[in-house]
């Protein structure tokens, strides 16, 4: 199928520097993986993965919860005091 038609679209340019490294290490470019896109768009009828808003684990679902909860928070006037009470320093 002839490519005849043009997609114009701004994109930050250090996000198009980092794709065009990884597909040139996979041996397409940018236009290939483009038109891959769009051919999956239309197999699956829709995008070919989930979107969604991340959901955080365990660990930092809990610590959400502590910190809106004021559950065992430690207040400190700068992050010198921070650091000391957490022997890092």
């Amino acid at each position: 199928m002839a490519k005849t038609d043009t997609l114009h679209m701004r994109i930050a340019p250090e996000i198009k520097g980092e794709a065009d490294a990884i597909l040139g290490r996979l041996g397409i470019t940018t236009a290939d993986a483009v038109n891959i896109f769009l051919n999956q768009v239309i197999l699956y009828g829709g995008l070919p993965f989930n979107v969604r808003l991340p959901v955080p684990n365990e660990i930092t679902s809990r610590a959400i919860h502590e910190a809106k909860n004021d559950i065992d928070l430690r207040r400190f006037g700068s992050a010198d005091e921070m650091f000391k009470e957490l022997g890092i320093e």
